[in-house]
């Protein structure tokens, strides 16, 4: 079986496939192909308030292209989501009318807590030391989601519009930050000792920079220490010293603000960086639904 997931954030749209087998009665996902396009709709719908022409086109140009590829691999489901900037975009709907008349993909707009929830279907604490609850911190382009786990059981979930594209054009308030950390401070606690299992590809990318083993955490000083180093860096500087792309060096400075505040405010030094996504989460998730149905 084959399953693709359309991710649509605030920074990039992604088209992951997977091949699911199944092995000793347990599903093994396969990835195929990943494809990733740097929309930056936030960029427009933050400080516009709606996606922009141009930005559109590229939607409608990457899904026609997304759409193709599903049928070159022969893709049984998929479920496209699009995600905080297509949440506030005033002509988010549009947009998705005109993208399932062109290339027939069908775009669902979630919420953060659905966000969250997405996350969250890798399941990977359930592989994890019991011995430790464990905090999800998610950040993307336009909202950082937080998922609290303990003993098994998920006892919080929030989405906050604190993102990398809000950052990277001075829309995140004093008042946000305080909203944050207060929600933290409340309900991000346990008797056990925490530790945050981090997603997304800024993460994923100081993971790489870092050299740690696979399997293997970051520590909140190592993250400190990366963003003081990057943060006296121009855009360019980064790019040249650590060989990354434009729209990955601009906004790493501020995802690594967010996850050092979260970690901070949780009194969380170690971080795990498993290289999952709301994509990952959303192959799970039409898996698990199928099988269920079965």
């Amino acid at each position: 079986m084959k399953i693709a997931a359309i991710d649509i954030g605030s920074n990039a749209a992604r088209l992951l496939i997977n091949e699911v087998k199944i092995n000793n009665n347990q599903p093994e996902f396969i990835k195929l192909n990943l494809l990733r396009i740097p929309l930056r709709l936030g960029m427009d719908v933050f400080s516009l308030g709606k996606i922009g022409e141009e930005r559109e086109k590229m939607v409608i140009d990457s899904m026609k292209i997304f759409s193709d590829l599903m049928k070159i691999y022969k893709v049984d489901h998929y479920r496209a989501c699009a995600t905080s900037a297509m949440r506030d975009a005033a002509n988010g709907q549009n947009i998705i009318e005109e993208v399932k008349k062109i290339s027939g993909i069908n775009i669902e707009i979630i919420t953060g807590d659905e966000e969250a929830t997405l996350v969250f279907e890798n399941h990977v604490a359930e592989g994890l030391d019991k011995e430790f609850a464990y905090l999800y911190v998610d950040v993307g382009g336009g909202s950082t989601e937080l998922t609290f786990y303990e003993n098994d059981i998920m006892k919080y979930e929030k989405s906050f519009n604190i993102g990398t594209i809000r950052l990277l054009n001075n829309l995140v308030t004093p008042n946000n930050w305080q909203e944050m950390k207060e929600e933290i401070r409340k309900n991000i606690n346990s008797k056990k000792p925490i530790v945050a299992i981090g997603s997304g590809g800024n993460i994923n990318k100081v993971f790489s920079m870092s050299k740690t083993k696979d399997g293997k955490p970051m520590s909140l000083a190592h993250l400190k220490k990366v963003y003081k180093e990057l943060n006296e860096l121009t855009v360019e500087e980064r790019m040249t010293k650590h060989n990354l792309r434009e729209d990955r060096a601009d906004v790493l400075v501020h995802a690594l603000k967010i996850y050092n505040n979260v970690m901070s405010w949780s009194e969380i030094n170690r971080i795990f960086v498993p290289k999952i996504s709301v994509a990952d989460g959303l192959i799970h998730n039409i898996y698990s639904k199928l099988h269920d149905k079965k």
